[in-house]
């Protein structure tokens, strides 16, 4: 392809992405329901006109990761913290664990009984098919109200992370011992001691930094900090969501030393280009990771019966446990919260992560595509569904 050509394809999927997010908002429809619809007609009109391209599948991790910490950051910076929120962050995280938890051995057990292998590699596995996706909750819950949007800005945060935390903890431990426990709370208080220290830093540098180009170098530290924590099996995700919380609340902080040295009079406008530059680049991400990844699909999968079966036995098993806790366990609101449940970006990163030795042939791009797809289906029709419901 020209260069001319390539440039057009790359605005136009900008320009198609801006209109679903436009028709997303009128219908709760996700966006990325669409983009990945978008990526497998593409996929097909390139074959049809035998356009030759490169191996997309080399880029989709690092656009993944990438998105994963612009969403994470965008949504953790419209969070307020209030000393009556307690109750609402404890309740979405332990709905996060929980779940987690519950659902990961349910579908290990699933997994077990269509491929044979043990229940460690079956375990390991299915936590990737576990986690709630906050790449596609975060922005398919703006349409909620307050309380229902924040609690699932919360739930589906503290699932990434979780879920990052488990499959470390799963990959690092093929035989899980005391120490392996001690270790894990040794690299948490770490990575809790380093998220302190790089919240402190970075507010110090938006400070000090006079260049009128600051906030891309803000976010490739966090983008290395991250990735450094990553590569030493950290959960680093925590530290994007602690200094999003942490930027939007500091001003909360009563210390007159840190008032004096950390806090300047241009934050709350540096916040608010800091929201809407991670917003714009989080969605340019997105736009491009979810098409590419509809363009590296085999759509003959959605044709094998098999793997449509196995793929809604799970999602049966998923949507079960979560109504079973949002409405016994945990007591509060169900709808639209169960259908707030989709699978996509970190499921995919955590699928590329997995070591070959723990791969299985049965749990392929195949089933993770069928499971993202019928997932981000059943909320579009959940979040129409309740907004029928919802008086006007």
């Amino acid at each position: 392809m020209s260069t001319y050509i390539t440039l057009i394809i790359l605005s136009g999927l900008v320009i198609c992405s801006y209109m679903f997010e436009l028709l997303a908002s009128k219908t709760r429809l996700p966006s990325v329901l669409l983009l990945l619809f978008l990526g497998i007609g593409l996929q097909q009109a390139f074959t049809y006109f035998h356009i030759q391209t490169f191996n997309f599948q080399s880029v989709l991790p690092a656009l993944g990761t990438i998105g994963l910490i612009l969403i994470v950051f965008e949504g953790s910076l419209e969070l307020r913290y209030e000393s009556h929120k307690n109750r609402l962050i404890s309740r979405s995280f332990l709905s996060a664990l929980i779940i987690l938890l519950a659902t990961t051995t349910a579908i290990a057990i699933i997994i077990q009984h269509f491929s044979g292998y043990n229940f460690y590699v079956c375990f390991t596995n299915a936590i990737p098919l576990s986690i709630i996706s906050s790449a596609i909750a975060i922005p398919s819950a703006s349409g909620l109200d307050k309380q229902k949007k924040e609690f699932i800005v919360y739930e589906s945060s503290f699932s990434d992370i979780l879920g990052i935390i488990a499959f470390n903890f799963a990959i690092n431990n093929r035989n899980i011992t005391f120490s392996s426990f001690t270790r894990l709370g040794a690299e948490i208080v770490l990575i809790l001691v380093i998220s302190v220290i790089s919240c402190l830093l970075l507010l110090y540098l938006m400070g000090r930094i006079g260049h009128h180009i600051k906030f891309f170098l803000i976010i490739s530290i966090l983008i290395l900090v991250y990735a450094l924590g990553q590569k030493y099996h950290l959960s680093a995700l925590i530290i994007i969501l602690a200094f999003g919380l942490f930027l939007n609340n500091a001003d909360k902080i009563r210390i007159p030393l840190f008032r004096k040295v950390f806090l300047y009079s241009h934050l709350p406008k540096d916040l608010v280009q800091l929201l809407q530059l991670s917003a714009e680049s989080a969605f340019i991400i997105r736009t491009f990771f979810f098409v590419i990844f509809g363009f590296t699909m085999s759509v003959s999968d959605l044709g094998q019966i098999e793997l449509l079966m196995q793929g809604v036995i799970i999602l049966f098993a998923v949507y079960m446990i979560r109504f079973i806790y949002l409405k016994f366990v945990a007591r509060g609101d169900v709808f639209p919260e169960v259908f707030i449940s989709p699978r996509g970006l970190i499921s995919i990163l955590l699928y590329y992560n997995l070591p070959a030795y723990l791969q299985i042939e049965e749990v392929g791009k195949g089933l993770l595509f069928v499971i993202i797809l019928l997932s981000s289906i059943i909320m579009s029709i959940g979040l129409l569904l309740t907004r029928k419901r919802t008086p006007v």
